[in-house]
């Protein structure tokens, strides 16, 4: 029988395939054949099952994947890859207008990430009801940059009504995953967006003002046209994963116009002289806030440091 991932809580999967939903395990060979990742089979995996009697299944092959969305992971496992979810058709980087506010440097952590492992990616700034004259000004600041860069932007509220309009035509179809810190209201968003859907959803901490994870583990939702959204558990560091310091500004899409430009051809835009991206940035042609990421990111992964900070 074949199927989708919709669901991974530890050892068991919840298979969706056109008979019905199942839980399955795995054949062993899946984590001999995966060493460098924490998890062999995630969420939006296209996978052939063997049903048995009591009606749970064995998953025994997966599809080769299209595309996943990874970083590294952190703790014990430090250094392996974490899938987060595969065959992703867009990525939707969460965050919050404030409780927590924005963070930058992880929108473009994620940004990067995206571009590496070739997944279409937007950005949802949510809670805009709590939009007021002091936030404005620094959240469409970034809201326009994105925007022009390339990236799909939109505001959604689950506190106003229509507040999700400009995001639900996106996802009508394929699989979409929300990627953001705790708090930023991702199960908010399902919940309003998926009827019937009731996921878990928290306070921000005051003493941090970070969200509270909420979320536990990985899933897909479908919604009523037929796609899915993928709600993870929150993601407070975005480590990159196995990125080339001298590939990184590639992965900076309105860098690419000028690759070339530098006096050295295989310039890193950082000490040396003559280069092209430096004084563009310098002229205000280039977002300095995007350059001051791409050098933060530089350094991190010339030491082998691949997690960038929060």
């Amino acid at each position: 029988m074949k199927g989708i991932v919709l669901r991974s809580t530890g050892s068991r999967y919840e298979v969706l395939s056109p008979e019905g939903t199942y839980s399955c395990t795995i054949r062993g060979k899946f984590r001999l054949a995966d060493e460098d990742a924490t998890n062999p089979i995630v969420i939006g995996d296209q996978v052939v099952f063997q049903l048995n009697d009591d009606q749970t299944g064995i998953i025994e092959e997966r599809s080769p994947r299209a595309n996943k969305l990874s970083r590294r992971a952190a703790g014990r496992r430090q250094g392996k890859e974490h899938i987060i979810v595969a065959n992703v058709d867009k990525a939707w980087i969460v965050q919050s207008i404030r409780n927590p506010r924005i963070n930058p440097g992880f929108i473009d952590r994620v940004l990067v990430m995206a571009e590496v492992l070739h997944v279409p990616v937007g950005i949802v700034f949510n809670k805009a009801d709590l939009m007021d004259e002091a936030a404005e000004e620094v959240v469409m600041y970034f809201a326009e940059l994105y925007q022009s860069i390339g990236y799909d932007v939109v505001f959604t509220s689950t506190k106003v009504d229509g507040g999700t309009s400009d995001l639900s035509p996106y996802l009508a179809q394929g699989i979409h995953v929300f990627i953001g810190p705790s708090g930023v209201g991702k199960s908010s968003l399902l919940n309003l967006l998926i009827p019937n859907t009731v996921l878990k959803t928290g306070a921000i901490s005051e003493s941090t003002q970070k969200g509270k994870h909420t979320t536990t583990y990985a899933e897909l939702i479908q919604v009523p046209e037929g796609g899915f959204v993928g709600d993870t558990p929150g993601l407070r560091e975005f480590g990159l994963y196995e990125v080339d310091p001298d590939e990184l500004s590639h992965y900076f899409m309105e860098y690419r116009p000028y690759m070339g430009m530098c006096r050295f051809p295989n310039c890193t835009h950082d000490h040396e002289p003559d280069c092209h991206i430096k004084a563009l940035v310098e002229s205000g042609d280039l977002s300095i806030e995007r350059f001051e990421s791409y050098q933060n990111m530089l350094a991190a992964a010339r030491l082998g440091k691949l997690d960038v900070g929060r």
